[in-house]
Formats: structure tokens, C-alpha cells, sequence
């Protein structure tokens, strides 16, 4: 659920965000609104201060310095050498105007006119050091709001996120077999409903096409019975002549064996379709010897003249509850296959340890590849010769649908080793090992 995951961790991330950049707006915003509002008013009120303080000055003379706690005021004249007016302060010009002195804060409003100067100076040296603990309080302010976003932020994202969390829940549970339940009803009828009401549609469509396509292969291979029957009876027949030319009763053989293994193949095929339909358990125990040795029989024609050999080792007896054609179909492409690219040498079928084991001398399939063999329709890049490339396939699928095991291993130069075990094999009991 790593989607999911870092879906969630975008909420909170964007939560923090607002809330840390809305807080910090607010700070910043405070703390210039404090200092244009100080400077506004402080220096209108200095400014208003100092000219009132100069009219009256120049209605009565008599009228003294303004002096307060915080508040001081001068009068002088140009030239003047006034030196109670800090030098700092005497060569401002007319206005308001921050200045420092003696390392302290003050604002100075100064009046400037032909026969007096007038001073009025506000220490705000206080106001400096509030507004510096006003910082601090200001970040902390900031922090609290970033914790509580982040938390809004979580409480949010796991209510957001539920009804996906709910929704993928609920398509992982979804059964393999049948119909699949319908998603939409959990739901209520927002975006996450839309979604789950799409789904379903597409499961519909889907179902639909499985179940054609499970109706077609099953009335194929129902259907190809007949014609496999005819054939085989009809064989059957001519070689109960019993003035037959042994040429012909050879090639009628073969005919006979390639009738039964596509009967075979029917069958399996006819099987897998029911299977999967939850019908068709065949609870019967099957010799995998036997079977192995009747499939080797139908291949010993295409060794004909060439330096290869095909051998059966049996290790010890092994019994699988699966169908019979199944097991013979699976072994049997197993074997074509090993038998179509060892031009010279030994395709060996050993069967022991409940597994069935099929190794040739062939060209190899190089490591890049070995992952692909079992795809429909894959051929490797150095494969000559025809084939549709569904041999492999079709054994991956059998195993798959028993819940079996399969494997190979390959050296290119040397050969390929196909591995595979159908579940609940079990030993028969004990036998000496048959070659043949």
C-alpha cells in the first residue's frame, strides 16, 4: 500500500503547508501592522506634539521645555552650541527620524525655522524590547499551528482516504470463482461510489468474456470427440485385418497414437474448462509411471535414425489425483518439446521424489530468456524451425490450475533440465528403478 501511503503523506504534507505558511503570514503580518502602526502613530503624535509646543512658544516665551518620563524636549538657536541637544539629534533635518543614543531607541521629532530649532525626542527603547519578546511568542504561535495542521491534516487524510482503503479492501477479497460481488452497494454515491460502480461494470464485461470464452473451448473440445472417436474406431478395425502389409499396420499405429494423444489432449483441455468452472473433480490416483511410459511410446517414432536417444527412469513409484489425459498432455509437451531441439543425444524423463523431471542435451536457453519460455506465442531469438510457441504455455496453465510446481533450468551449450510436481503426489510404495 505504498500508493496509498504517499497519498496520504501529500494531505498532510499540504495541511502542514497552509497551515505553517497561513501562520507565518499572520507573524509577519502582525509584526509589520505593529511597526507601521508605532511609526504612524508615534511620529503623528511627536510631530503634532512638537508644533503645538512651537506656537505656543512664540505666544508667550515664558513657556518651558516640555520634559516627561519618556518624553523630552529642547529649544535653540542655529549656532547656538546647545549641548544638551545630542549632536546625533541637532543634524536631523525637520521631520520625525529614528536615532540611537547612547545605545538606546528614541524617535525625534525636529522643527527647523529661521530663529529657533525645536527638539522633541520619545524614548522607545521599551517598545524595542517588547516587540523583540513579541518575535519568539510569534514563532511558537507559528509551531502551534504547524502541529495542529499536521494533526487536521492526518484526521483528514485517514477519513478521505478510508473508502479507497475500503474499496481495494474489498477488490483484493473479491472471489476467484463466479460472479464477483457487487462493489457499488458499500458505498455511498460520491467519487469513490462512481469508482466502485465502474468497476463493477468492467468486472461484468469481464465475467461476460471469461465465461464465453470457457462456453467455446469446452464445446471445441466437446465436439472434437466425434471425429477423433471415428477415426479411432476406423483404425481400429483396419488393423484387425489380419492380411494387413506390416507397412501399412505401421503407419495405422501411428495414426492410432496420434488420434489418442489428441483425445488426450481433448480431454485435459475439456478438464481445465470444467475446473474452472468448479466441476469435474476427479478424485482417482493415477500411476504418473505408467502414464509417462505410455506418452514416451507415442514419441519413439520421432527419434528415427538420429543420434538421440529417449529413456525413462522411474526412481520410485509416484501417484497424482489429477486426470490422466492431464498428466499425459503435460508430460507429453514437455517431451515434444525436448525431443524438437536435441538434435543429438538424450532426452531423459526421470520420476521420483513426487516430481517429474524432463532433461535434453539440446542448444540451451540463455538466462535473459528463461523468464519468457512459458508466455503464449514466445519463441526464443535463436529457435529455428515452425511452432506456435504454446507447448510451454499450455503446461505453465495445467500446473497453475492444479496448484502445482514448475521450473527449468538451462546452460546454454549443455542443455535444459523442466521440473515439475502436481500437488498430493504421493510414493506407492517401494520399486527397484526401470529404464526403458
Amino acid at each position: 500500500m505504498q500508493f496509498r501511503r504517499r497519498l496520504r503523506s501529500r494531505i498532510v504534507l499540504s495541511f502542514l503547508l497552509f497551515g505553517t505558511l497561513l501562520s507565518a503570514l499572520f507573524a509577519l503580518s502582525t509584526l509589520f501592522l505593529q511597526n507601521y502602526l508605532e511609526d504612524q502613530l508615534i511620529g503623528a503624535t511627536l510631530k503634532q506634539e512638537l508644533d503645538d509646543y512651537v506656537t505656543q512658544l512664540r505666544l508667550d516665551s515664558s513657556v518651558l521645555e516640555p520634559f516627561y518620563t519618556r518624553i523630552q524636549g529642547y529649544i535653540t538657536r542655529p549656532g547656538d552650541p546647545n549641548r544638551t541637544v545630542d549632536a546625533a539629534v541637532r543634524t536631523l533635518p525637520t521631520g520625525v527620524h529614528d536615532v540611537s543614543i547612547a545605545g538606546g531607541a528614541f524617535k525625534a521629532a525636529v522643527r527647523k525655522e529661521e530663529d529657533l530649532w525645536a527638539f522633541l525626542i520619545y524614548d522607545v527603547s521599551d517598545n524595542q524590547r517588547l516587540k523583540k519578546q513579541l518575535i519568539p511568542a510569534l514563532v511558537g504561535v507559528v509551531l502551534l499551528f504547524s502541529v495542529l495542521s499536521f494533526m487536521l491534516g492526518a484526521s483528514a487524510s485517514r477519513r478521505v482516504l478510508k473508502p479507497v482503503s475500503d474499496l481495494a479492501a474489498r477488490l483484493d477479497n473479491l472471489s476467484e470463482e463466479g460472479k464477483p460481488d457487487r462493489l457499488s452497494v458499500h458505498f455511498a454515491d460520491d467519487e469513490v461510489g462512481q469508482l466502485a460502480s465502474a468497476l463493477d461494470s468492467y468486472a461484468d464485461r469481464l465475467h461476460h468474456l471469461v465465461e464465453r470464452d470457457r462456453e467455446f473451448n469446452a464445446d471445441v473440445s466437446h465436439e472434437l470427440r466425434s471425429p477423433l472417436t471415428v477415426i479411432t474406431g476406423a483404425t481400429e478395425l483396419l488393423l484387425a485385418q489380419p492380411d494387413l502389409d506390416q507397412k501399412v499396420r505401421t503407419r495405422l499405429l501411428r495414426i492410432a497414437r496420434a488420434a489418442r494423444q489428441s483425445a488426450d489432449i481433448t480431454t485435459a483441455l475439456l478438464h481445465l474448462v470444467r475446473a474452472e468452472q468448479g466441476i469435474d473433480k476427479d478424485s482417482a490416483a493415477h500411476n504418473v509411471g505408467r502414464i509417462v511410459s505410455e506418452v514416451v511410446h507415442l514419441y519413439e517414432p520421432l527419434v528415427g535414425n538420429k543420434p538421440r536417444a529417449l529413456r525413462v527412469v522411474e526412481e520410485d513409484r509416484v501417484s497424482v489425483i489429477a486426470p490422466e489425459s492431464v498428466v499425459a498432455v503435460t508430460v507429453g509437451n514437455l517431451i515434444g518439446n525436448a525431443m524438437r531441439y536435441t538434435a543429438e543425444g538424450e532426452v531423459l524423463i526421470s520420476i521420483g521424489n513426487g516430481r517429474v523431471r524432463v532433461e535434453d542435451t539440446g542448444p540451451g536457453i540463455p538466462e535473459e530468456e528463461l523468464d519468457h519460455v512459458f508466455e503464449r506465442h514466445y519463441r526464443g531469438q535463436n529457435i529455428t524451425g515452425k511452432g506456435a510457441g504454446l507447448g510451454l504455455a499450455i503446461v505453465a496453465g495445467v500446473v497453475a490450475a492444479h496448484d502445482g510446481d514448475l521450473s527449468i533450468e538451462s546452460t546454454p551449450g549443455v542443455g535444459t533440465i523442466v521440473s515439475l510436481a502436481i500437488p498430493l503426489a504421493v510414493g506407492l510404495g517401494d520399486s527397484q528403478p526401470t529404464p526403458s
